[in-house]
């Protein structure tokens, strides 16, 4: 055994959020795409366990009908500032924009 061999450096958890996505309470809406450090996932409505990459993170969420995109949001998480949580709230109506913002889970 070589003594002048370093083990590797560990590498860091992965952190996990827990994203809820919200549609209005009427009328059909598309299934929302979430996207992660520039990678798109479908997704469904209602609350998801989401595995997110090392360091600062950008969420965008979006509905895509066929022919337009809408109801787009966008929140950056700093990998220092501890989010657990984050939920998206659809728009009524499909040329309005979405929000996105963190919560808090207690």
């Amino acid at each position: 055994m070589n003594p002048e061999r370093k083990s590797p450096a560990p590498t860091p958890e992965p952190r996990r959020i827990s994203l809820t996505l919200h549609r209005p309470w009427f009328g059909w809406h598309p299934r929302p795409t979430v996207v992660f450090g520039g990678r798109g996932q479908p997704a469904q409505w209602g609350t998801g366990t989401w595995q997110l990459p090392t360091g600062d993170t950008t969420i965008r969420v979006f509905l895509y009908n066929r022919a337009w995109r809408y109801g787009e949001a966008e929140i950056e998480l700093n990998a220092d500032a501890g989010v657990d949580a984050v939920e998206y709230r659809a728009p009524a109506l499909p040329f309005l924009r979405g929000t996105l913002q963190e919560k808090t889970m207690d």
